[in-house]
């Protein structure tokens, strides 16, 4: 039985200093997992995949030739990510029967791996959703590229709440308000400027926290999964977004995956009595 279970591929993230274990749903998964919830990972990955700082949590991997690879080239004028391998898609008939009773699910695509029917699996649970991954597309040499969300529409109507990067829409805000209109909870994270949650009819920024930016990776699905469980828990997006601004902003003290919220035991035990709202 899973509280969060996390669906999307786990990365390999190509840096000067060497391969990196990355992707939404790792650090999404290994967030949760540290603030107290059984966490699950419906993932794809070669056999040769090194998931040993996974420990801790439930996985289910379908094999695949390859791990999805993304490597980033910083120039002038800015980022140059290009996607190097592909995982398997997932197949969202290959879930655990007892996973579909997990409490929250955050469909976490990072390269269009996760099929848009999947919510279907999933009736009356929280479902949040990172969309990122439905909005790239890349060319025959890998390089990425903007794409635009082809199903849009019938997920923000499904979702629970959504968490995207103002970068995911390029600085296009009459996007993001646009899919604000259409979700029940919207949040964009804004990197040092924090984050700008749409919720009950309102929009308010929430500030990060002044801290010193060794590694900015992981930072924003860090937030998704603090903000998805926090809203869960207690219903209020707002607690929710300055709980997961908190733990984003002290996130980029750390490199990579060291990120990740560490294991608290108050923390946890807060976290575990805290009323479930049914969703």
């Amino acid at each position: 039985m899973l509280d969060y279970l996390a669906i999307g591929h786990i990365a390999r993230d190509l840096t000067p200093e060497g391969a990196r274990l990355g992707g939404t749903a790792t650090y999404a998964a290994l967030t949760a997992h540290a603030l107290g919830l059984r966490a699950g990972l419906l993932t794809a990955t070669a056999d040769d995949a090194d998931l040993s700082p996974l420990n801790g949590l439930s996985i289910h991997r379908q094999p695949s030739p390859f791990s999805t690879t993304f490597e980033n080239h910083y120039g002038p004028l800015g980022r140059t990510q290009f996607l190097r391998a592909r995982a398997a898609t997932l197949n969202d008939f290959d879930i655990p029967p007892d996973w579909s009773a997990a409490s929250i699910v955050h469909l976490a695509p990072i390269a269009r791996e996760v099929p848009p029917r999947m919510p279907a699996r999933f009736p009356g649970v929280f479902i949040g959703l990172t969309p990122q991954g439905w909005l790239r597309q890349w060319d025959d040499h890998g390089r990425v590229s903007p794409a635009p969300w082809e199903d849009a529409d019938s997920l923000l109507a499904l979702a629970s709440a959504v968490v995207i990067s103002i970068e995911d829409v390029a600085g296009d805000w009459g996007l993001a308000e646009g899919w604000a209109a259409r979700a029940a909870v919207l949040a964009v994270t804004e990197g040092e400027r924090g984050a700008t949650v749409f919720a009950r009819g309102s929009r308010r920024r929430l500030p990060a926290l002044v801290t010193p930016v060794v590694d900015a990776t992981g930072a924003g699905d860090i937030f998704a999964a603090a903000f998805f469980v926090r809203l869960w828990q207690t219903a209020d997006p707002w607690d929710a977004a300055r709980s997961a601004v908190a733990l984003a902003s002290d996130s980029v003290t750390r490199v990579g995956i060291e990120g990740v919220p560490k294991q608290n035991t108050e923390v946890r035990k807060q976290n575990t009595e805290v009323r479930r709202r049914k969703w």
